[in-house]
């Protein structure tokens, strides 16, 4: 480093990569500055400058001293211990010091009396809160919150028809009920007896009534702000991981446009966005939020676009534009082995690539301060596309009232709605349709438009498995069509 290239950094000032020391006597001072510098990105000490920016100059005996004092500190007094570099700058006023601390590969970095420190604009502060402790340990690759047992659950607590079809799809064979707690224990869903996190979110009965948070909150609105008063669609879609990709992608497909691009006229048409980019999108918030952070994944369908907000910026160093190159850490490995039998994951780090490819107006934010990661899809302008209607009655309640009358239920219309998106069971459509459990109105009207012949099962050899969905057949979707 030259003077004039000093000269110009003093003159900016002290920020979170730059602080000015006149001198530094006291060694757990040094290592508190180390360890914020280590845990925040890294940066520069100048010693010999004021607080100003003015140059104050060391002497050479002053020189000799503290490069004792720093080699001390950083081996001692810093935990691990830090390797920083000094170089030696000749001014007027004497010899100003520069220590160059790097971004630690090894964090969270402490001070002997075990406190963790990080930089704060210019100044640095001591952490206290476990859920910003618990984040660093993650991102250092120190802990995975997929891997920590959930405090209260047991085995009990599995849907063992799913756990045994998900076993007899990936390795061929059932799994003995004798080997139940070993192998959950090999796959990382069960420790301590009682099932981890990815065991609950995977396989569990009731996810949300060990980890209420672990969600996906869904709203439509009629215009571009989220401020708007009134929405034309919400969902809290609970469930496991895979039955939250289900309802989350239904959520958007039936909050978008279908659009002909040349199709024939009796077809349903073209999602205005290409699917591959909402899957992608959609598997990549399930797959890598924070799990130790204590709120849910939105999903906000606007006028214009969309987007899909997941707890916990990018782990580690990685910026978007890494993730657009395929660069990756997985910040929860458990999940992210089983969701490749799963869902359509493949954890190769190709996820975000794809998805532009398909559908390159995507826009990716790393909120580093928030703690979050926004993935931005922007819509396209459809054509004869208009406000919602003033008397606040949107196309699909209109639409809803017309199949109605055709249906003679408004049970029916909705459930026939509900399946222009995809197959789904009847758990799956009650909650769908707001309802705790399977009624039995909903038992009688899916039965009705059976006999109509408007939907179809799935498994027409086996009407009683838990597999079982219901689809639109033709006359269905001709009905949607008239």
């Amino acid at each position: 480093m030259h003077l004039e290239e000093l000269q110009h950094i003093l003159a900016c000032g002290e920020d979170s990569q730059h602080q000015f020391k006149r001198e530094i006597t006291h060694p757990d001072s040094l290592a508190a500055e180390l360890v914020a510098l280590s845990n925040s990105g890294g940066g520069r000490i100048f010693i010999g400058v004021e607080d100003d920016g003015r140059i104050s100059g060391l002497s050479p005996q002053q020189v000799r001293a503290f490069n004792q004092q720093l080699s001390n500190a950083a081996s001692n007094n810093v935990r691990p211990p830090i390797h920083p570099t000094t170089e030696n700058i000749a001014a007027e006023q004497g010899i100003v010091i520069v220590v160059t601390v790097a971004d630690g590969l090894n964090k969270p970095y402490m001070d002997v009396q075990d406190r963790v420190w990080v930089k704060n604009d210019a100044d640095k502060r001591h952490v206290t809160s476990r859920e910003e402790m618990q984040r660093m340990f993650l991102n250092a690759g120190l802990v995975q919150a997929d891997t920590l047992p959930v405090p209260g659950t047991s085995m009990a607590d599995m849907d063992w028809a799913a756990f045994d079809a998900y076993y007899r799809k990936r390795f061929g064979q059932p799994c003995p009920e004798a080997e139940h707690t070993a192998s959950l224990a090999s796959l990382g869903l069960l420790k301590d007896q009682q099932l981890t996190l990815a065991g609950v979110l995977l396989f569990g009965l009731q996810p949300q009534r060990w980890l209420p948070v672990c969600m996906v909150k869904a709203v439509a609105f009629y215009g571009n702000s989220i401020g708007d008063t009134q929405y034309q669609d919400s969902e809290d879609i609970d469930g496991t991981l895979s039955e939250q990709f289900q309802r989350s992608f239904a959520f958007i497909k039936r909050n978008l446009h279908h659009v002909q691009n040349g199709r024939g006229f009796n077809t349903l048409g073209e999602l205005e966005v290409p699917p591959i980019a909402l899957e992608e999108l959609l598997v990549n918030a399930l797959m890598h939020r924070d799990y130790f952070d204590s709120a849910s994944i939105r999903l906000l369908v606007f006028r214009d676009r969309i987007e899909i907000i997941s707890p916990g910026h990018l782990p580690g160093n990685l910026s978007t534009e890494d993730i657009q190159h395929g660069k990756t850490k997985r910040r929860n490995p458990i999940l992210s082995e089983h969701a490749a039998h799963l869902l359509p994951y493949r954890g190769l780090g190709s996820g975000i690539h794809r998805a532009r490819q398909a559908w390159p107006q995507i826009e990716l934010q790393d909120h580093r301060s928030g703690n979050e990661f926004r993935a931005v899809v922007a819509r396209p302008q459809v054509a004869g596309q208009t406000p919602a209607p003033a008397d606040d009655t949107s196309i699909l309640q209109r639409l809803e009232s017309r199949l109605e009358s055709r249906l003679e239920s408004k049970l029916a219309a909705k459930v026939l709605m509900h399946l222009t998106t995809q197959p789904m069971g009847k758990a799956d459509l009650a909650r769908a349709l707001g309802h705790a459990t399977v009624s039995g109105e909903l038992h009688k009207q899916i039965r009705r438009l059976l006999d109509s012949g408007h939907i179809e099962m799935t498994l027409p050899d086996k009407p009683t498995s838990r597999q079982q969905r219901y689809r639109l057949t033709e006359a269905g979707q001709a009905l949607l069509q008239q």
